[in-house]
C-alpha cells in the first residue's frame, strides 16, 4: 500500500479552518427507505459511477496525507456495500501508524449482528446508530422496510463487542414527540449517548411537507428542562452537535440544528459522495468532482491539487431558513446521496 505523506501542507480553507474531518459515503444503497431520506422507489447509481473499494482507499489515504484525522463512513447504509470490511481493514493501517485518530461510521444498525466484531477488529471504537422510534409499528412506517428487532439485535451485538454507541434520532413533529422521554430513558438504561437532529429540507419527497414535520429542538430542549437539570457542555466532537448533560442521570444529550448557523464558524469537515463528488458544505450545492482526477493518473499529485482547489472554495456557511414558509436553500439531492 502507498505511504501517507505527512510532509504535505495541511488543508486550510479560506476562513482559516483546518479540514481534519472527512465523511465518506461508500454507497447510495440501503436496506431501509426512511421517509425523510429516500423515496420508496429510489433510482440507484450505476455501479461504474461508484468509486471502487480500492479507489475509496486511495482517496481517503490522500486526504489523510493532507491532514484529515477523523474518518466517518456513511451511506446509504455503509454495511450493505459488498466487501466493505476490506476497506475498514485497509484504513486500520492509518490508525496503527498514528496518522488517523478515529475511524467510525453511521449506520442504521441492521447489519451490526454480523459486523460489530469485525469493525472492532478494524479499529472502530464508537458508532452512531440512526433510530427515531422504539415503537415497532412506527419503525416499520418510517423506515418502510425496516424491522426494529433486527436493529435491537444489532445494538446488543455492538455493545457486546465493546463499541460505544450513540443514538441519532431525527425529531419529527407528530411522529416521535411523545417518545422524547422513552428514548432518553432507554438510552440512559443502556449507557448510550443520544443526539436529536432537526429535520432538514432535502430532496423531493413527494407530498411530505417538511415544514409540517419540523419540530424545533428549542422546544424539545425546553421539554427536557421541565424534567431535568440541563448543563451545557463545551464538548466538541468535530461535528455540529451542541451537548448538554442531564444532571439527574449523567447522560449526554446532543442537539444538531442544521438550520441555524451555530456551528459554521468551526466547521472542519467536508463530505465525499460514493461517486467521488466532494461537498464542501452540506447546505450548499457547491461541489468538486474528485473522481476524474483520481482516475486520471496513477500518482496522486493531480488528485491532491484537485482537493486543495476544492477546499479553497469552501463557503463560510449555509443558508437553510425555515422562518419563511417557502424553504430557502431547499436542497434538490437526497440525503442518501451525500451520506447525511
Amino acid at each position: 500500500m502507498e505511504h501517507v505523506s505527512s510532509g504535505a501542507a495541511p488543508l486550510i480553507d479560506p476562513f482559516a479552518r483546518a479540514i481534519t474531518y472527512l465523511r465518506v459515503s461508500v454507497t447510495d444503497r440501503c436496506d431501509f427507505r426512511c421517509v425523510y431520506c429516500m423515496s420508496e422507489n429510489m433510482q440507484f447509481l450505476p455501479k461504474k459511477e461508484l468509486l471502487t473499494l480500492e479507489e475509496l482507499d486511495r482517496m481517503c489515504t490522500t486526504f489523510i496525507g493532507l491532514g484529515v484525522r477523523k474518518l466517518r463512513i456513511t451511506g446509504g447504509e455503509p454495511l450493505v456495500r459488498r466487501d466493505i470490511m476490506t476497506f475498514f481493514q485497509g484504513m486500520k493501517r492509518h490508525l496503527d501508524a498514528g496518522v488517523l485518530d478515529e475511524l467510525t461510521l453511521t449506520t442504521n444498525g441492521s447489519q451490526l449482528s454480523r459486523f460489530a466484531e469485525p469493525l472492532v477488529a478494524a479499529g472502530v471504537r464508537r458508532i452512531n446508530i440512526s433510530l427515531d422510534t422504539l415503537d415497532e409499528a412506527k419503525f416499520a412506517q418510517i423506515t418502510r422496510w425496516g424491522r426494529l428487532k433486527q436493529v435491537m439485535d444489532g445494538i446488543d451485538a455492538a455493545q457486546a463487542a465493546g463499541l460505544r454507541v450513540k443514538i441519532n434520532a431525527v425529531a419529527l413533529k407528530g411522529f416521535n414527540e411523545d417518545e422524547l422521554f422513552t428514548l432518553q430513558d432507554w438510552c440512559a438504561s443502556r449507557d448510550m449517548d443520544l443526539t436529536f437532529i432537526e429535520v432538514m429540507p432535502m430532496g423531493d419527497l413527494g407530498n411530505e411537507d417538511r415544514i409540517d414535520q419540523y419540530w424545533s429542538l428549542k422546544d424539545l430542549r425546553a421539554r427536557l428542562a421541565d424534567r431535568f437539570t440541563l448543563t451545557d457542555l463545551p464538548l466538541r466532537t468535530g461535528g455540529p452537535a451542541r451537548y448538554v448533560e442531564l444532571e439527574e442521570t449523567g447522560q449526554k444529550i446532543g442537539f444538531i440544528t442544521p438550520l441555524t448557523h451555530n456551528f459554521c464558524e468551526s466547521c472542519n469537515r467536508v463530505r465525499l459522495t460514493c461517486t467521488g463528488q466532494l461537498y464542501m458544505c452540506l447546505g450548499q450545492e457547491d461541489m468538486a468532482d474528485l473522481r476524474a482526477p483520481l482516475r486520471a493518473s496513477e500518482g496522486n499529485t493531480v488528485l491532491e491539487d484537485a482537493i486543495r482547489k476544492a477546499i479553497s472554495l469552501k463557503p463560510k456557511g449555509h443558508d437553510f431558513d425555515y422562518s419563511r414558509q417557502a424553504v430557502d436553500g431547499q436542497m434538490s439531492r437526497h440525503m442518501s446521496h451525500t451520506g447525511g
